[in-house]
């Protein structure tokens, strides 16, 4: 017999952490919220910007400026978690949009090895835009009106927009024979 509720097939492992209480009730803190959304948007920053010198020369200046919109999402949520106009929303408890998993997911970057292939990066950077689009967007109609929704709806628009742009450039450079 298993006495291990971990070990059972069960969610209960750790049923007294906050973790297991937002799985539970589908809800996070928005503290949680905030510490994920900015490792996910340093994490891409980070990928990108290790892709500069490895990407071929034709879409480095779109790494670039993947690398270049990936620090500014990250300053705006460094800058918003230390904002004292969020203080009393800070603890808050937020639905998790039903495709946290694929936004967290996006925090582990692949390997691409040293000479990545141009479709490999475009793809995996149209993946992360719309898992952001998807996440940003269920996050700003799941929160009050304030400064942390007008972030949200602020940033699925611009993930939306990077997306369109990506993709016109994916068809652009893969399919219509490149620069």
């Amino acid at each position: 017999m298993n006495d291990h509720p971990e070990n059972s097939g069960g969610d209960l492992a750790g049923e007294g952490s906050a973790h297991a209480h937002g799985q539970l009730t589908g809800k996070k803190s928005l503290q949680e919220i905030l510490e994920t959304a900015t490792r996910f948007e340093q994490t891409a920053r980070d990928f990108y910007t290790a892709m500069i010198p490895k990407v071929s020369k034709r879409i480095r200046y779109l790494v670039e400026e993947l690398a270049a919109e990936e620090q500014e999402h990250y300053d705006l949520f460094s800058q918003l978690a230390t904002s004292p106009d969020i203080d009393a929303q800070i603890l808050q408890q937020i639905a998790v949009p039903v495709n946290d998993h694929r936004f967290s997911d996006c925090i582990l970057a692949p390997d691409l090895g040293e000479h990545p292939d141009d479709q490999a990066i475009l793809q995996y950077a149209l993946y992360r835009e719309h898992a952001a689009m998807e996440q940003y967007r269920q996050l700003a109609d799941s929160t009050d009106p304030g400064p942390v929704q007008d972030l949200f709806s602020w940033l699925a628009n611009e993930e939306t927009r990077h997306k369109r742009e990506l993709e016109a450039e994916y068809y652009r450079i893969i399919h219509s024979g490149g620069v």
